[in-house]
């Protein structure tokens, strides 16, 4: 990754410099979702080099793609596997937030992940003593990162969905600056990163949306010219039941998805694999538990939208928020 990188940089700085009135956009669909980036000061060359970075990375961190450094890790039977640095960096984050987060955020999580189906259009619970059996291998306090390699218990796997896009997201933004393109914003699903402001000086806005329509009208408007903007929330990925919401969002210690009072948590940091993490851990962790622990995490912010609507952010958050949102 690390020659990838190298070599779409030069790339990029050979058709960096021009300055656009209005903005050049590419699209593309990696990490499980449609991703776009868009700049006043890059061609569509530069963008689509950008992109191919984007999917560069996703092919390391994927769980399904055979060969891939996650692969390797879940199907090493127990024995230390050599990844590239942007693994090690992820996983480092992850952990750090599974320790704050005392366990709520787990990357380990992944047998009992796969159990679940929140796309197939199906509401169907996973069988409960196969659940029971998954999470019995869950715990990430046995994953062990010793320089460039991970060792992990045999049939234990990792699920690294929940940072990878905040660290892909933050690669792109670095190959953006290092590139000379100053005037960009990525957006990967409920991943948003900047790369300084608009040229006229002003932020981008950034629309968080309204869980209880999550297809309309957003519920706030940020502004920023710089970090991530991450959401995680349980109305996109997931079904109903029997009058219950199951989402993607699990609980950690029971294998069925998060019931708390919370439908959408926004992190902001300059930091997005930290934010991707922050996002997932206090979305599990309830609003007191989640805004007691961002008390710890100096450099995010955190917005919290219960299911009633109601809206609590950390003091920081209130400077990104605009009146009129």
């Amino acid at each position: 990754m690390k020659r990838l990188g190298l070599c779409l940089l030069c790339c990029l700085l050979l058709c960096a410099g021009c300055m656009k009135e209005e903005p050049e956009s590419a699209t593309t669909f990696c990490a499980d979702t449609v991703v776009t980036i868009t700049a006043f000061d890059a061609t569509a060359e530069q963008l689509r080099a950008l992109l191919a970075a984007c999917a560069g990375y996703d092919a390391v961190f994927s769980k399904t793609v055979e060969g891939s450094d996650v692969w390797r890790i879940n199907h090493a039977d127990g024995a230390p596997v050599k990844v590239d640095a942007a693994v090690i960096e992820a996983l480092q984050t992850a952990q750090r937030v599974a320790a704050l987060s005392g366990g709520a955020f787990d990357v380990t999580v992944a047998p009992a992940s796969a159990l679940w189906d929140f796309t197939g259009g199906t509401a169907l619970l996973p069988d409960a003593a196969a659940l029971s059996a998954a999470m019995q291998r869950v715990d990430y306090t046995r994953i062990c990162i010793e320089g460039d390699a991970v060792t992990l218990p045999a049939g234990m796997q990792i699920d690294l969905g929940g940072v990878a896009k905040g660290y892909i997201a933050d690669e792109t933004i670095r190959l953006c600056r290092e590139s000379g393109v100053a005037h960009a914003i990525l957006n990967m699903g409920g991943n948003v990163a900047v790369a300084g402001a608009k040229p006229d000086g002003s932020g981008w806005r950034v629309g968080i949306q309204d869980p209880a329509d999550p297809y309309g009208k957003s519920a706030l408007t940020l502004e920023t010219d710089h970090g991530s903007v991450v959401t995680s929330g349980i109305y996109n990925r997931g079904f109903e039941l029997d009058g219950v919401r199951y989402h993607h969002i699990l609980d950690t210690k029971s294998g069925y998805p998060v019931q708390n009072e919370l439908a959408s948590v926004t992190i902001l940091s300059d930091d997005g694999a930290l934010a991707d993490a922050l996002s997932t851990a206090c979305m599990a962790m309830g609003l007191q538990k989640g805004m007691a622990m961002l008390d710890a995490v100096p450099e995010a912010e955190g917005i919290f939208i219960l299911r009633d609507g109601t809206i609590h952010h950390t003091d920081g958050a209130a400077n990104a928020i605009k009146a009129d949102g």
